[in-house]
């Protein structure tokens, strides 16, 4: 591993024809930005794209942030819903070597406490090399639920957020170790005996 590689990287890859063209600004990036600075402890670094929603470019960009840049962690928003133009699940396992679905089930059952669209989403996450790939919801309060989860009015955890499983998931794949902050997200491995 080059020195590059060592410190915890992270893509974030914000997908969206209009924010691309400029027609809107992107919200995606900025805010998994905000909830990541809040969340993570370890020092980690991020490489950012706002890319248009084609199935070639996504699948480029994922290989590209995975294979040259050594992101561990690649985090998308957008393109997971049921319209033709939506294809980043597509993009996404073309280039995974395994699929992880256990993610994807985990945001619809986080996003069916909230709307009842949330069976439309078609989220995926896979695991390329020594990178975790993670399509997350296009919305930006979606994707904080996701990433968090479900808390009852007394701030119990309801429904654990896919974050909280991260950290172990890079520990199997040989990325650097990530620390949470447990008042965002308490990060689960297992004891060791």
């Amino acid at each position: 591993m080059n020195e590059l590689h060592k410190k915890l990287r992270i893509g974030l890859v914000s997908i969206s024809d209009r924010a691309s063209q400029g027609v809107y600004q992107d919200q995606g990036i900025p805010h998994l930005q905000q909830w990541l600075e809040r969340a993570i402890k370890t020092p980690w670094e991020s490489e950012t794209r706002l890319i248009a929603d084609e199935q070639s470019l996504i699948e480029k960009t994922l290989i590209e942030l995975a294979d040259e840049q050594g992101c561990h962690l690649i985090l998308t928003t957008g393109g997971t819903g049921p319209a033709i133009r939506d294809v980043t699940p597509e993009a996404t396992l073309a280039v995974g070597d395994k699929e992880m679905p256990g993610f994807g089930e985990q945001m619809r059952q986080i996003s069916l406490h909230f709307v009842p669209t949330a069976i439309l989403s078609r989220q995926v996450a896979v695991i390329r090399k020594n990178s975790l790939i993670v399509n997350l919801p296009g919305q930006p309060k979606a994707i904080g639920q996701t990433l968090e989860g479900v808390r009852d009015e007394q701030g119990q955890m309801m429904v654990h957020g896919i974050f909280a499983a991260i950290p172990y998931c890079l520990d199997l794949i040989g990325a650097p170790s990530l620390e949470t902050h447990p008042e965002v997200v308490q990060a689960f491995r297992p004891v060791k005996k």
